[in-house]
């Protein structure tokens, strides 16, 4: 498909090459009529006036009638008015280089040459042909341009693009820095600076939330940290060995909720009073809580009952990872992994 300016560039030559052709046409028999001076010249005018019609309206027949034209002037003219004749000639094979292609328009100018040679000599064979060749050059000239032009005009759009796309990205990343600051940033000095624990934990909690809210490619979540917090918070006791390990943070809220739910479980199932949690960096996320507690039978869980399907497994698939609880008699094993993208 041809570019924008191109095309519409050739659609424009191309459209204005018959009436163009058809005016020069008119203004010449004019002239010729004018230096004959007879009857007879008068007459060609009328007939080529008439003629020109095919040039502004009827775009379909206006090469052979064009054709017809040059012929019935060359024969009936002759030597008598040879720059009457040689004049249309070459308008007409100047301005069929602009409106049709060369497959249509090199045969039609090598078979009128032939005409022209036959009926008036070869004398105006060179310039004939040396006219044709630079109007066909010309328009060839004035396309490679256009396309010249297309190409660099597509070349800024896509800059343009680019520093658009960089503009928002670096607006978005300033917005974020700034969403860090009055969230997680807040929370670490309290942390810092000695603040409860209690209000610490549920101060990141909510933090976590803000964040997954403006979605997963927003930044990222220490999950360590964050799961720290919520074992801290939890009415278990929980042994925690936890890696830096950084994640999205919608990720990282759906492990928190994960975790919470599991160690409510312990709490209220279990029979005991303390947990594990480790978190492992590896491609991406491994989380792994344990309890040596008293166990159940997973496929024994009433379908109404929703806390490992809905809040747990549910939760890792919805972000792509995975859950697998297994349980016996001597306790409850639950790990939960996700895999970063490449």
């Amino acid at each position: 498909m041809p570019d924008v300016l191109e095309a519409r560039l050739l659609a424009t030559v191309s459209r204005l090459a018959g009436p163009v052709r058809g005016a020069g046409i008119v203004l010449i028999s004019l002239f010729g009529a004018f230096s004959l001076h007879s009857p007879l010249g008068w007459s060609l005018f009328a007939a080529v006036a008439v003629s020109t019609v095919a040039d502004f309206r009827l775009p379909r027949v206006a090469l052979p009638v064009a054709f017809l034209r040059v012929v019935v002037l060359s024969v009936v003219l002759g030597a008598d008015a040879d720059q009457w004749v040689i004049t249309v000639l070459t308008t007409t094979l100047i301005t069929w280089q602009w409106q049709w292609p060369p497959k249509v328009s090199v045969p039609a100018t090598v078979a009128l040459l032939a005409v022209q040679v036959m009926t008036t000599g070869p004398g105006v064979l060179v310039r004939a042909v040396l006219e044709s060749v630079l109007a066909r050059l010309s328009y060839e000239l004035l396309r490679r341009s256009s396309r010249r032009v297309d190409a660099l005009r597509e070349r800024a759009a896509e800059r343009s693009r680019a520093a658009a796309i960089a503009l928002d990205q670096g607006r978005r990343e300033r917005e974020y820095l700034a969403l860090l600051h009055d969230t997680a940033a807040a929370t670490f000095l309290m942390a810092a600076h000695g603040g409860d624990p209690e209000e610490v934990a549920a101060q990141a909690r909510r933090d976590l939330v803000v964040l997954a809210e403006r979605g997963n490619a927003q930044g990222t979540v220490d999950l360590g940290a964050a799961l720290t917090a919520v074992a801290r918070d939890s009415s278990v006791h929980v042994r925690v060995e936890a890696e830096v390990v950084p994640v999205p943070a919608g990720v990282a809220l759906q492990f928190v909720r994960a975790a919470r739910e599991l160690l409510t479980n312990v709490e209220r199932h279990a029979g005991t009073t303390e947990a594990e949690l480790t978190v492992t960096r590896g491609r991406g996320a491994v989380v792994v809580i344990k309890d040596d507690g008293r166990g159940f039978v997973p496929a024994e869980v009433p379908e109404h009952r929703r806390g490992l399907r809905g809040s747990v497994v549910g939760r890792l698939e919805a972000t792509g990872g995975t859950a697998v609880v297994e349980s016996g008699p001597a306790g409850t094993t639950a790990r939960l992994e996700w895999t970063a993208d490449d």
